[in-house]
């Protein structure tokens, strides 16, 4: 593990843990996220499945709701349908941006060339051109502000927001201008997406649900 961004010092992952639910003082590294245990400090099995870095802090992810589950399902087997052959939709996968920040996005639309790697555990920024992330109501912060800005500064250039309102998806659509660094709103979408990028997609949101 990694003192800092400039020095290098390796620790135990498993030593870290004694000073949960804290972070260790050398903090916590995206590569830690590859190493650590199965269980949880006191046991609990699949206690690290669900976790992402950000900032340094491990963040663990609440239950997923059906319609969580229903929205990552069919975005994902729509933008498969819909893909070029060099773009591939992934689900739940990692996004390391830095040395201390590796978020887990709902979905994303990476390289097809990264995509065929079977042993991989997350991607580089380099290979993404979508981050995908429906809100729920634990990530609220953390969808609506600190990831996109995460996103926007590690130069990925497109980024939906899913939210729910009264049963229905509403898709509130990005694209990073290049100039500020930053994220711009193109459109919010109600019933149905069209977007011509990343590419040329169209998606009848409410089918999503029924």
């Amino acid at each position: 593990m990694h003192g800092d961004d400039n020095a290098t010092t390796v620790h135990d992952v498993s030593s870290a843990l004694e000073y949960w639910p804290a972070p260790p003082p050398w903090g916590w590294t995206a590569e830690d996220l590859d190493h650590l245990p199965p269980e949880g400090p006191n046991g609990e099995p699949d206690f690290f499945e669900h976790v992402e870095l950000i900032d340094g802090a491990l963040v663990l992810r609440a239950p997923q709701r059906r319609f969580h589950q229903r929205l990552i399902r069919g975005l994902t087997a729509c933008l498969d349908s819909q893909a070029p052959a060099h773009l591939a939709p992934v689900h739940r996968m990692d996004v390391k941006l830095g040395h201390r920040t590796r978020p887990c996005p709902d979905v994303a639309v990476i390289d097809a060339e990264a995509a065929a790697d079977m042993a991989r555990t997350f991607y580089e920024t380099r290979e993404v051109h979508l981050v995908i992330e429906i809100v729920s109501p634990e990530s609220v912060e953390r969808d609506r502000k600190l990831k996109p800005l995460r996103y926007a500064e590690a130069g990925i250039p497109h980024f939906w927001r899913v939210e729910e309102n009264e049963g229905r998806p509403v898709v509130y659509v990005y694209e990073r201008d290049p100039a500020t660094g930053s994220y711009g709103l193109t459109g919010i979408h109600h019933g149905l997406l069209t977007v011509s990028v990343p590419f040329q997609i169209e998606i009848d949101l409410d089918a999503l649900v029924k």
